[in-house]
């Protein structure tokens, strides 16, 4: 970090009373701004707007160096301009807070040995200025800067100091909330895009064998879903698809879509869970020009959007009580307000909804509206985990390698001792899981057929059992709320693991239930140790453990 200090040397100021307050205040509010909906370059401008009430600033800057090369610049000053500003800045000044990702202070703009400023046009003739600058930073990574100065006449800011530490933390704000907004836009974006490819991609995927509507799978539990997606789509009621993360409750809803009467109409998503209850307002109803700060064009909502067609909302139980009274209104009466705006707008939208979460218990402890739960549970449909769909795991890892090898120009494919890995992992994660499995698998591989001894779980150093704490295939992730499957049943006479021709040679018989738990208890529940410390294989104690019917334990 620079930092220059003038020639002059003054006696510090006392510190006002209530600063340290003031400071917080001034956090609430911009925190407030950034959390609301409206246009990326209005809210930091109305950020920049509150800091200047704050601070005794002259001008102020916030820079984000665009992916194509340029710059999106925001200027706390009217009269002098973003742009204008910019250009009396030292080129090298941003850069260098850039490039180190550390704050820069001059005391002094004048005595900087280092720069030469151009402070014309930054205040009253006479004036002296100090500049204060730091990184915004978006998961570690600097992604701009904002950057003031102020001004004063004797002797610096005998507070700089303290208004460095405030800019570093609406700096974190802003960080924060430009990846939200740019999450939100290319949500939008590829939302706009999926609906163009979703008729075009339907003929391809039927043609494979075991998709339909772009669903993988021809399992028991698979087809029993499509079968009721197929009675569902007849009709134009709400729809909740219920099942643990992973299980692809979006797929399905397109699904439904595509089998409806609706499917040429628009198929819109919205995420309950990534947006605050502020932006998700504004995302589904839409909002009028000038109804809040940054607010600087007319925009429609996804009730708009999807009006004659389907709009799906997954993770409805993260939305707030308070945002589900608006929501019902429009179910009841198929009418809504944008924000900011008087004028009532008819919609005609299927609403599909998705959650992973206990919607009864949530109802039970009020966490959640009764009478919303009844609007959008009027059919429900449980996707099955995919422990509950085994037969589906060779098609749907055929299916990821494939889409793999066409990403990366590769000819990779599976052996049967990797399908029978595969068919025996618990996969906590469900199909979410088995893809990046597949994916780093291929990645890591050294030849162009992947066996079984090329899967994580074959090597003690499965991601699974680390992210999860699920040592072993019977027992789910702490926290989820989908109901523990029931122990396997017995292993039928003809398989008993203590028969010899079921062990091998040399093996005697099933280890009894407390040897099991103890040997699995020093290899911290991993089967794989378990196995070679009593000279048996992972299949032989995964039928053991199943035999004694012993729940691993979420560690």
């Amino acid at each position: 970090m620079s930092k220059v200090q003038p020639k002059a040397v003054c006696d510090p100021a006392e510190r006002l009373p209530g600063r340290h307050d003031m400071a917080l205040y001034g956090i609430y509010e911009i925190s407030k701004i950034l959390c609301g909906p409206g246009d990326l370059r209005g809210i930091l401008v109305a950020t920049l707007g509150v800091m200047s009430s704050f601070l005794d600033m002259v001008n102020g800057l916030i820079s984000l160096p665009g992916d194509g090369g340029d710059d999106m610049l925001v200027a706390g000053n009217a009269c002098l301009g973003a742009i204008r500003y910019s250009e009396t800045l030292p080129e090298k000044v941003l850069a260098q807070i850039i490039a180190t990702g550390v704050p820069l202070a001059v005391g002094d703009v004048a005595l900087d040995p280092h720069n030469a400023w151009d402070t014309s046009g930054w205040g009253h003739p006479g004036q002296k200025f100090s500049f204060l600058g730091v990184p915004i930073k978006d998961r570690g990574h600097v992604i701009g800067t904002l950057s003031i100065d102020l001004a004063w006449s004797a002797c610096p800011s005998p507070h700089m100091d303290d208004d460095l530490r405030f800019l570093k933390m609406v700096a974190s704000l802003v960080g924060q909330a430009v990846r939200l907004h740019r999450l939100v836009t290319r949500d939008r974006a590829r939302m706009l895009e999926d609906q163009s490819r979703l008729d075009k991609d339907l003929p391809a995927d039927a043609g494979r064998c075991g998709h339909q509507h772009g669903i993988i799978g021809e399992s028991p539990a698979v087809r029993a879903v499509m079968e009721k997606l197929r009675l569902v789509a007849r009709r134009d009621t709400s729809v909740l698809l219920q099942g643990e993360s992973g299980t692809g409750k979006e797929l399905f809803a397109c699904a439904l879509h595509r089998l409806s009467a609706r499917r040429d109409g628009p198929f819109i998503k919205l995420n309950c869970a990534v947006l605050p209850e502020s932006m998700l307002e504004s995302e589904l109803f839409g909002h009028e020009k000038g109804s809040f700060t940054g607010a600087i064009v007319q925009r429609r909502g996804r009730f708009e959007l999807a009006n004659g067609g389907t709009l799906f909302m997954d993770e409805i139980s993260e939305t707030s009580p308070a945002f589900q009274a608006k929501l019902l209104r429009v179910l009841q009466e198929g009418e809504f307000e944008r924000v900011g705006g008087n004028r009532t707008l008819k919609v005609n939208v299927r609403l599909v909804t998705a959650t992973n979460r206990n919607l009864e218990e949530a109802v039970s402890k009020g966490a959640f509206r009764a009478d919303l739960y009844y609007r959008i549970n009027v059919v429900p449909i449980r996707l099955p985990p995919l422990r509950e769909r085994r037969d589906d795991i060779p098609l749907l890892a055929s299916e990821f390698l494939r889409r793999f090898n066409a990403d990366n120009e590769t000819r990779l494919s599976l052996e049967p001792s990797a399908m029978e890995v595969l068919s025996r992992c618990y996969f906590p994660g469900n199909i979410r899981e088995l893809e990046n499995c597949i994916r780093r698998t291929a990645t890591l591989a050294r030849g162009e057929r992947l066996t079984g001894a090329d899967f994580a779980c074959s090597n003690d150093s499965c991601l699974s059992s680390v992210l999860w704490k699920v040592p072993g295939p019977c027992a789910v992730p702490a926290g989820d709320h989908a109901p523990v499957p029931p122990p396997m049943p017995p292993v039928p006479a003809a398989m008993d693991p203590r028969m010899p021709q079921a062990w091998g040679s040399g093996t005697g018989s099933l280890p009894t239930r407390s040897e099991l738990v103890g040997t699995m208890e020093k290899c911290g529940w991993v089967q794989a140790k378990a196995a070679r410390m009593m000279g048996l294989t992972p299949r032989q104690v995964g039928y053991a453990v199943r035999k004694h019917c012993i729940d691993i334990p979420v560690l």
